[in-house]
């Protein structure tokens, strides 16, 4: 019954979240983002106490819930492992040099100002962009076969998407990511759970002092293995009857398969003998790392030749979304106008897979908040609708030397047509024709301009990133001339 309950909710937890991610059309609600939320290092980074201290609890009383019912990394590998041909296991003893000395690496770097360590390591994030960079295209490259089959039958519930790489170092490093993660599954189970993840490291220590556990009957057990081989952690020692209780992640399989009912999921009558000293030094790894503050690197973005990236909405700043943000694409798969890409090296090496702006396919919606709606992290602050009209990513930029109007003698104004606050504006020039003239101090930087603006392969108008969000100006709206229609008016 319990693997039951343990299985029916891991699917329905991992098979939303994974379709949220996937999720282009928009079917699932935003609402939806609340999976990324109750997630460990997410709610970490964004000091989301509420849900740190449910994670901890259910850890404390009912051991690695987290890991085997809300992590998509955990539940990834035991698809892979469903997939293989031979699912038996052994016990292995428990590598603790190896495990700890990764989570010391990754609190030291993640201190250094390395985030792309969080990026790699987070089992979520990890997973995210699994889903973001290698199961959406393939979902989309299906979408657009049915929408092909159904169109050709005048049936149109189906409609063709582009289908793209966003980043080839983000599509290689999620790719190396599926690959490794899933051949290890299919071999050894929860190994990477277990040995590598630094968020298994730690809930397995406090897995240990659980109040529930699996509890070995030594007087009904008799050896016979059968138990060790379906733990997929590989951490029943079935000739010392013995759980090794930091690698168990409560799957239950042991239970089922033990003919002698010699295994149960209860209350530890053992009395927890708490290592004090083990615990201190978890407790001040968690504070130094919530408080270490990061050495950040800036370089110059390739593109425009800009001076600085654009960070995203409720970013705040690169250095405040270096020591927030996991990398997990939640944001880059969700942007409505698709100008989220994953960075390469525009916030500098310690900034790889973060999200930063660029405006080839589309410019930042006026009206849209959606990418801090849904970070989990608190890397991107939520904003109001009127927060986000006055807030300055970046600053406008004019280039008149190549501008059409200038080298061609021909009229454009298609950037002043695509500006929501009237930081572009045309203005007399020679030949009757008009010319942008900008206003930096209302600026947004929204990318309307330099999205439109024809001229290649650099932009003669073009967003400056803000290293520092600003406040941009009041702007005046445009009164329209509203006439009364009596008749049809023909």
């Amino acid at each position: 019954m319990l693997k039951k309950i343990r299985v029916a909710v891991s699917v329905l937890v991992f098979g939303l979240l994974s379709f949220y991610f996937m999720d282009f059309a928009g079917i699932l609600p935003s609402e939806f983002h609340v999976l990324g939320h109750i997630q460990f290092i997410p709610a970490w980074l964004s000091r989301n106490i509420a849900v740190m201290l449910g994670l901890v609890a259910c850890t404390m009383l009912f051991g690695r819930v987290y890991c085997s019912s809300i992590c998509p990394m955990g539940m990834f590998q035991d698809v892979a492992n469903r997939c293989s041909k031979s699912k038996k296991f052994a016990y292995r003893k428990n590598n603790l040099v190896l495990r700890w000395s990764i989570l010391a690496a990754f609190l030291i770097l993640f201190h250094l100002g390395f985030a792309v360590i969080i990026g790699i390591f987070d089992p979520y994030s990890a997973y995210g962009r699994i889903a973001v960079h290698i199961f959406k295209p393939i979902y989309m490259f299906a979408n657009n076969i049915l929408a092909f089959v159904f169109n050709h039958f005048g049936n149109y519930a189906f409609y063709q998407t582009e289908i793209a790489i966003l980043s080839i170092s983000s599509f290689c490093i999620a790719l190396f990511t599926f690959i490794f993660i899933g051949v290890l599954a299919l071999a050894k189970g929860r190994l990477y759970c277990n040995t590598i993840c630094p968020v298994g490291t730690v809930l397995g220590f406090m897995n240990k002092f659980s109040l529930f556990k699996i509890q070995i009957d030594s007087d009904k057990c008799v050896s016979c293995g059968i138990c060790a081989k379906k733990c997929k952690a590989s951490c029943i020692d079935a000739r010392a009857k013995t759980v090794d209780y930091s690698r168990c992640v409560n799957c239950f399989n042991c239970i089922n398969s033990c003919n002698k009912k010699g295994i149960s999921f209860s209350m530890n009558k053992n009395k927890l003998e708490v290592d004090k000293s083990k615990r201190r030094f978890l407790l001040s790894g968690l504070t130094i790392a919530a408080a270490a503050p990061a050495v950040f690197a800036q370089t110059k973005a390739e593109l425009q030749n800009r001076k600085n990236a654009i960070s995203p909405p409720g970013a705040v700043s690169a250095e405040r979304l270096l020591k927030h943000c996991t990398s997990c694409h939640l944001c880059i798969s969700k942007c409505p106008s698709k100008v989220l890409k994953p960075a390469f090296m525009e916030y500098g090496i310690g900034g790889m897979m973060q999200p930063v702006m660029y405006f080839e396919k589309g410019f930042c919606n006026f009206d849209c908040t959606l990418c801090t709606d849904v970070c989990p992290n608190n890397a991107l602050t939520s904003l109001t609708m009127e927060q986000k009209h006055r807030l300055q990513v970046g600053r406008v930029v004019f280039k008149p030397d190549i501008c059409v109007v200038h080298t061609k003698g021909t009229s454009c104004g298609a950037c002043s047509e695509h500006c929501p606050t009237q930081a572009v504006k045309m203005i007399p020039y020679k030949n009757g024709l008009t010319i942008p003239f900008i206003d930096t101090d209302i600026c947004v930087g929204c990318g309307g301009c330099e999205f439109i603006c024809p001229v290649r392969p650099h932009r003669a108008i073009y967003v400056e990133g803000n290293r520092v969000h600003k406040q941009a100006k009041a702007f005046d709206v445009e009164k329209k001339d509203e006439k009364e229609i009596t008749d049809f008016g023909f």
